[in-house]
C-alpha cells in the first residue's frame, strides 16, 4: 500500500506542476486501490477481524472499529472521485488534473493515517483480546479470502504493476 501511495504522490505532484502524467497510471492505481486495498484488505477487517473483536467485547461504536469503518467509506468515496477525474483526464480534459491530484492527495493522507491506526491501535488491541487460536483462524480466513476475492496469481500481478509504476515515476 505504501508503494502505490509513493507512486501517486509523485504523479499528483507532476499534475500540480502542470506536467503530463500517463492517464492509464491513475486507472491502474485506482484498480489496485479498489480491488486490493478495499475489496481484499478492508473486507478482511469488515468480514472477519471486526466481528471477532466485537465478539471479544470491543464495541463497534465509539472506538477503533467505528473509526476504521468510517474511513473505509471515506476511502471508497476518494477512489470514486479519483476514477471520475482520471476518466476525464484520460479523455484529454486538462481541467480535471487539479481534481485528480486532490483526490489522490486526500486518499493518500487518509490511507496513511488509517495504516498508522491499524499498526498502533487496532492490531495491538487484537493481540490483547484475541487468543492465539483466534489469530491463527483469522490468518487462515484472510488467506482464503484473498484467493477468493482477487484470485490466484493476481497478488503477483499487482506486484509487477507496482514495479512498473515505480519505474515510470522514477522510484524504482
Amino acid at each position: 500500500m505504501e508503494r502505490i501511495l509513493a507512486v501517486l504522490d509523485v504523479a499528483a505532484g507532476r499534475l500540480e506542476e502542470g506536467r503530463p502524467v500517463r492517464p492509464g497510471l491513475f486507472a491502474e492505481a485506482a484498480d489496485f486501490l479498489a480491488n486490493f486495498v478495499d475489496r481484499c484488505h478492508h473486507q478482511k477487517e469488515e468480514g472477519h477481524l471486526f466481528p471477532s473483536l466485537q465478539a471479544a467485547g470491543v464495541p463497534k461504536e465509539g472506538g477503533p472499529i467505528g473509526v476504521m469503518l468510517m474511513e473505509h467509506v471515506e476511502g471508497r468515496e476518494y477512489i470514486a472521485a479519483m476514477k471520475e477525474a482520471a476518466a476525464a483526464y484520460a479523455k484529454g480534459d486538462e481541467s480535471a488534473a487539479p481534481d485528480l491530484a486532490q483526490a489522490v492527495r486526500s486518499y493518500a493522507e487518509l490511507l496513511r493515517g488509517h495504516i498508522w491506526k491499524e499498526d498502533n491501535i487496532l492490531f495491538p488491541m487484537a493481540e490483547e483480546v484475541l487468543s492465539p487460536g483466534e489469530h491463527a483462524g483469522l490468518l487462515q480466513r484472510f488467506e482464503q479470502l484473498e484467493e477468493e476475492i482477487i484470485g490466484p496469481g493476481v497478488h503477483e500481478q499487482y506486484h509487477q504493476m507496482l514495479d512498473n509504476l515505480e519505474k515510470e515515476m522514477g522510484l524504482g
